[in-house]
C-alpha cells in the first residue's frame, strides 16, 4: 500500500501494544501449521476463569487474497474475506459469523500517500455504519471516526487523534468516547538497537473525574527474550517474559498484582503458541 499515514486505529498503537500486548491472564495453548501452497491451520485451547473454551482457524492465501475461518466449541463460525487492489490502493473486508446471519460486514480501506480512508457498512436492512479519515504522513497524522446507527438514527461514537511520530519516539493524543475520554501517551526507544523502550499514558475520564497515570517499559534481553512491565496510580503493576523457542514457537508468562491491596490474589497467565 502507500507510504503516507496509517488508518484511524494505528493512532497511539505503539504505547497501547507497549501497555497492553501480550499481557495475559488465562492460560492459552496454541499450535500452528502452514504449507507451502499458503493454507494455515491453528488450533487454539483457552482456560478462563475454570471455563474451557477453543477454536481451530484456517487461512488460506493465494496472490491478493485472504480467507480467514474459525470455528469455536459453541458452534459459531466467523468468516473473513480480505482481498487487496480490486481497484488501486485499496483492501477490502468482508466478514461474516454463523449462525447470526445479521453480522454481516463489508469495509473498504484506501490508501494515498497523505490520506487513508475507510468505511465499513453492515449488511443487514438496518446496517451500522462506521467512518474513518487519517491525512499526512507516516511522521505526522491527524484522524477523526465516527459511527451511525441506522435504526435509531443516533450515533454511536465520534473519537478523533493525532500522533507526531519520530525514528525514535513517538507521541499521540486521541478523544475518545464521545468526547468523556482523553489518552496522551509518549513513547520513546532508549537506546539506538530500540532493545528498551518506555512508555507513558495520561488518560482523564470527564465524566467521573477520574484520571489514569500508567507508565510501562520493554527490554530486549537478547534476541529471543523479551520482559515488559507496567505501573498505574491506582497501584496495578503487571509484568510480562517472553521467550522465543525452537522454530518461532513463544512461551510467554504474565502476572499483575495490586501493590495497594497485597491481601488481594495475583493474577497470573501462561501462554504457549507452537509453529513447527
Amino acid at each position: 500500500m502507500s507510504k503516507g499515514p496509517g488508518l484511524f486505529g494505528d493512532i497511539g498503537k505503539k504505547a497501547k501494544d507497549l501497555l497492553t500486548k501480550d499481557y495475559s491472564y488465562d492460560q492459552k495453548f496454541t499450535f500452528s501449521t502452514h504449507s507451502a501452497v499458503g493454507l494455515g491451520l491453528t488450533s487454539t485451547a483457552v482456560k478462563k476463569g475454570g471455563i474451557s473454551s477453543g477454536e481451530i482457524a484456517t487461512v488460506y492465501k493465494y496472490e491478493n487474497g485472504i480467507i480467514d475461518v474459525k470455528v469455536d466449541t459453541e458452534s459459531n463460525i466467523y468468516t473473513t474475506i480480505t482481498v487487496s487492489e480490486i481497484l488501486p490502493s485499496t483492501k477490502t473486508i468482508a466478514s461474516f459469523k454463523l449462525p447470526d446471519y445479521n453480522s454481516g460486514k463489508i469495509e473498504v480501506q484506501y490508501f494515498h500517500d497523505h490520506a487513508t480512508l475507510s468505511t465499513a457498512v453492515g449488511l443487514n436492512p438496518s446496517p451500522l455504519i462506521d467512518l474513518s479519515a487519517t491525512f499526512g504522513t507516516k511522521n505526522f497524522a491527524v484522524g477523526a471516526e465516527t459511527g451511525f446507527d441506522t435504526t435509531s438514527g443516533t450515533f454511536t461514537k465520534y473519537n478523533a487523534g493525532i500522533s507526531i511520530t519520530k525514528p525514535d519516539s513517538c507521541a499521540s493524543i486521541i478523544l475518545a468516547d464521545k468526547g468523556d475520554l482523553l489518552k496522551v501517551a509518549y513513547v520513546q526507544s532508549i537506546d539506538q538497537l530500540k532493545r528498551t523502550s518506555t512508555v507513558a499514558e495520561i488518560s482523564r475520564k470527564f465524566s467521573t473525574n477520574q484520571n489514569t497515570f500508567t507508565v510501562g517499559a520493554s527490554h530486549a534481553i537478547d534476541p529471543l527474550t523479551l520482559v515488559k512491565a507496567r505501573l498505574n496510580n491506582h497501584g496495578k503493576l503487571g509484568a510480562l517474559l517472553q521467550h522465543q523457542l525452537k522454530s518461532a514457537s513463544v512461551l510467554s508468562l504474565s502476572g499483575e498484582f495490586d501493590t495497594k491491596s497485597l491481601e488481594k490474589k495475583p493474577k497470573f497467565g501462561l501462554g504457549l503458541s507452537l509453529n513447527p
